[in-house]
């Protein structure tokens, strides 16, 4: 939220040619968030005490994202949703920030717009 209203940073795009590298790349974006919000201590690229815990009420979004990409029944579920041509949207938030992965099948979208007109008999 800035100034009252809700912000979004596209963090990146990918067009995936089949339905398993989508949910690679979710898997991909979704592990990638997870290492940039809870680092390893000791990383020569954070300088000493930057980073510090946090309390256990604070929602841990790293252990969701991970949760999330280790889940097979939650994998299979995103790619039916998919496949039906539905919007698919994974997220997570902290006191502060809410991480959202959206995916949708353009294919299907495509199908959709192109199916044949409903042609009615004439008299």
């Amino acid at each position: 939220m800035c100034d009252g209203r809700r912000v979004g940073v596209p963090l990146g795009t990918y067009r995936a040619p089949t339905l398993a590298l989508a949910l690679w790349w979710l898997r991909d974006r979704a592990s990638w968030i997870a290492e940039r919000l809870d680092p390893l201590p000791g990383n020569p690229r954070i300088p000493a005490g930057a980073l510090v815990p946090v309390p256990d009420t604070v929602p841990d979004v790293p252990s969701i994202l991970r949760a999330w990409c280790a889940d097979i029944a939650q994998q299979e579920a995103v790619a039916d949703e998919l496949a039906d041509g539905r919007l698919v949207r994974i997220a997570a938030s902290d006191d502060t920030t809410e991480y959202e992965l959206l995916a949708e099948s353009v294919d299907s979208l495509r199908m959709h717009r192109t199916l044949p007109a409903l042609v009615l008999p004439t008299a």
